[in-house]
């Protein structure tokens, strides 16, 4: 229920939240607020005794630390978090989607590659083994400007991905299998029409073992070279620059033709949260998510720490006991992780995100996992791992917006959406990103970042299904070539960030 002053999401719940700044004596939900409470943040609707918890979403997301008055101001200063202990279910909560019939299925205008795979953009990219490699293919990518591209047309661009790892590590486990991944997804992804991939020669993550490990054979438009066998730095980046002049008119003989919705991949994404992120942008996104699933698409979300305290309502979702207990296993992985690395799995939210009215991960995470929609949860991946099912899917990744990105986009998603509320400047190549405002006043000062204001739903009544149509409506036309405002401010060339798992030695 809402009015002019708050919103409260579920009647259950024992807090609303402040729709505008609200000074003490204001009424809320039949209360009167004991003080000021800010825009976002929350208001005790009933008495809260000293270790009850607190619900918004009709879900706990936290425990009262004090005794708190109905009127009072929820925040930190007043809730403590607890480690969830949720008693899992699996497939209960199993809704039915309606699939569109393929000969009805929209349509975008992609690239077809010759492995099946469809791109929404056609970049030449300059992949590194190794941080020592990193000048080198900046240099190379950097000689190809719009008037060196001017006569290829179907050329997005030559995008170089650089990474500050790939020695220095172990060469094998989770961290080094991880960066393998990435590096195989980016080399093999649908929105690359050609790559150079550049290493030092003497690094731990060596070119030739990805290339015997996952099959990639040398062509036209697949090559490689080491500094150290082509003889310096100079010389390989003239090397690097006459191989992609060469790779140039092949890339550009790739041309968009009709393809259905269906080969559509789109990352779940968020960052710079707000209080208005669970209730306005992230359930918008997951009735897009739930119309592209429809469509026979695939939704990959991410962020594990940021789905803990809700991931029970996911398991619900499974297809089956496999994949749910794959997504608790994840979930378990991380609280080892935190624990050995003396954090918590309540260091996030950030500061930010609490100045936007988010108290704990809890809360957090009930309003991330809404970008996910209500479709079933098809299959739970690792960092960076091909994302082979249709519909709804997660993908295991830390929280930290870059190097989540990186990972959904090495999975295979072709598309990435950010919704965000306390405003980010994110881009990514090669899958453009389309950012969401979650609240009006954002959108406002940052209109030239947003590309959707969903902040209508509380400022002008606005509904979320028919935001969610806009966003779906919007992912067809990007993945057209329409260009995303992060695309045009020449974002995404330093947002390539694989996720660094243990030690670096």
């Amino acid at each position: 229920m809402s009015d002019q002053n708050h919103v409260r999401l579920d009647p259950s719940d024992n807090v609303a939240t402040a729709i505008r700044s609200l000074e003490a004596g204001a009424s809320v939900d039949g209360v009167r607020a004991s003080g000021l409470i800010a825009k976002g943040h929350k208001v005790a609707t009933a008495e809260i005794r000293r270790g009850e918890a607190i619900r918004k979403y009709a879900q706990v997301i936290g425990y009262a630390a004090t005794d708190i008055a109905p009127g009072d101001h929820v925040h930190t200063h007043n809730v403590e978090f607890r480690n969830t202990e949720a008693d899992y279910e699996f497939s209960t909560d199993l809704r039915p989607v309606n699939p569109v019939a393929e000969a009805d299925r929209d349509t975008f205008m992609g690239f077809k590659r010759s492995n099946g795979s469809v791109g929404t953009r056609n970049y030449i990219a300059i992949l590194t083994s190794v941080n020592c490699s990193a000048t080198a293919a900046r240099k190379i990518a950097e000689a190809f400007g719009p008037d060196q591209l001017a006569d290829y047309p179907n050329v997005d661009g030559v995008a170089a991905f650089v990474h500050g790892t790939g020695c220095g590590m172990a060469g094998s486990g989770e961290g080094f299998e991880a960066l393998q991944r990435v590096m195989w997804g980016y080399a093999k992804h649908p929105n690359h029409a050609a790559v150079l991939m550049v290493g030092l020669g003497c690094e731990m993550n060596q070119i030739d073992w990805l290339l015997d490990a996952y099959g990639l054979e040398r062509g036209p438009l697949f090559q490689t070279m080491n500094i150290q066998d082509v003889a310096g730095l100079r010389r390989t980046i003239e090397t690097g620059i006459q191989k992609v002049r060469a790779m140039l008119p092949l890339a550009n003989e790739a041309v968009r033709t009709p393809c259905p919705a269906s080969h559509l991949t789109v990352a779940l994404q968020c960052g710079g949260s707000d209080a208005w992120s669970g209730i306005t942008a992230n359930p918008a996104l997951g009735y897009a998510c739930d119309l592209l699933v429809a469509q026979g698409g695939t939704g990959v979300l991410a962020e594990t720490p940021e789905i803990y305290g809700a991931e029970h309502l996911l398991t619900r979702r499974a297809v089956d006991a496999k994949v749910g207990r794959k997504l608790v296993k994840l979930v378990r992985w991380w609280e080892d992780y935190t624990h050995r690395n003396k954090g918590s799995m309540d260091n996030n939210p950030s500061p930010g995100n609490k100045k936007g009215g988010l108290t704990t991960i809890l809360e957090k995470s009930l309003g991330a996992a809404a970008k996910g929609g209500t479709s079933p949860l098809t299959g739970v991946y690792n960092y960076a791992e091909t994302v082979t099912a249709k519909g709804f899917t997660f993908m295991d990744s830390p929280g930290y917006d870059p190097a989540s990105v990186t990972g959904q986009i090495a999975s295979g998603c072709n598309l990435v959406t950010f919704t965000t509320g306390r405003g980010s400047a994110f881009g990514s190549k090669p899958a453009p990103c389309l950012k969401i405002a979650t609240n009006s006043d954002m959108y406002a000062r940052m209109v030239e970042d947003m590309d959707i204001n969903a902040g209508t739903i509380i400022s002008d009544g606005e509904s979320v299904e028919s935001v969610g149509r806009e966003i779906y409506r919007h992912w067809l036309r990007v993945a057209s070539g329409e260009r995303t405002k992060s695309e045009v401010q020449g974002l995404g060339d330093f947002e390539f960030v694989p996720w660094q798992i243990g030690a670096t030695m």
